[in-house]
């Protein structure tokens, strides 16, 4: 399988603004999320898919690869599909994975990859996977934290910003924390972006209910390793502690 790894980017955001250009301990946060990329070996090419030419300017700069999409995406997978037409023709090339990696996970593991990988060796008839971890304490009742209840095989029920799954006796029952590191089949996410947006998809806003309202089975697959994505200014000094345990 030829696999390619897309990090969506950009620099609007509305408690963030210039976020991927954040210095974390020397460097820049979209460096430290290609760097880590390309440490998986299973990685065959790592691209940045963004609307700001500044962001494409600096990702070159440090001789790594960045194309220009539209400013119009409301879709981070809508952004990954974009791109990866653009890189195909470009280069006269066709990839049959593509991995979308979040732009504000600088602690983002390149096993993680390696993790959302693995169900399509199994399952060679799989068309998403995406990666889950268990939810931490503090976790359950934030909206920052996408929820998500599976099937017993593992596919993706529903995936949302309320405390799901609902207990009548008060007590907090398993559920997954949705990583936003998922795999697409090539003609899958091309399916994505011919779909018409669903209406839970925008309630919720989260990608990955587009395909579950047409009817599109996701793989849920666990990883055990922790990142901590970056929302605003003050997670930059909790990324850099996290960063320096790590190489102590």
């Amino acid at each position: 399988m030829k696999i390619i790894a897309i990090i969506p980017a950009r620099l609007a955001s509305t408690r963030f603004p210039n976020k991927p250009l954040a210095q974390i301990l020397g460097k820049s946060m979209i460096q430290h999320i290609v760097e880590r990329v390309k440490l998986c070996n299973e990685i065959d090419e790592v691209v940045v898919a963004t609307c700001d030419q500044e962001i494409v300017d600096h990702v070159q700069s440090l001789g790594y690869k960045a194309i220009i999409t539209s400013n119009l995406h409301e879709r981070a997978s809508d952004r990954c599909a974009e791109a990866i037409t653009k890189i195909e023709n470009a280069d006269s090339t066709s990839f049959d994975i593509v991995v979308m990696v979040q732009g504000d996970e600088p602690m983002t593991d390149p096993r993680m990859l390696s993790d959302v990988l693995q169900p399509f060796t199994d399952a060679p008839k799989l068309e998403v996977v995406n990666l889950y971890a268990d939810i931490q304490p503090g976790e359950f009742n934030s909206p920052n934290c996408v929820k998500v209840v599976m099937d017993l095989v593992g596919n993706a029920l529903y995936m949302s910003r309320a405390p799901i799954p609902v207990s009548t006796d008060g007590v907090e029952r398993p559920a997954g924390k949705q990583l936003g590191l998922i795999a697409f089949r090539r003609d899958a996410l091309q399916k994505f972006t011919e779909l018409e947006p669903t209406p839970l998809e925008i309630y919720e806003s989260v990608d990955m209910l587009r395909y579950l309202e047409h009817g599109i089975k996701i793989r849920m697959q666990r990883t055990a390793y922790r990142t901590h994505a970056v929302d605003i200014p003050a997670d930059i000094v909790e990324v850099e502690r996290l960063m320096k345990l790590k190489t102590n």
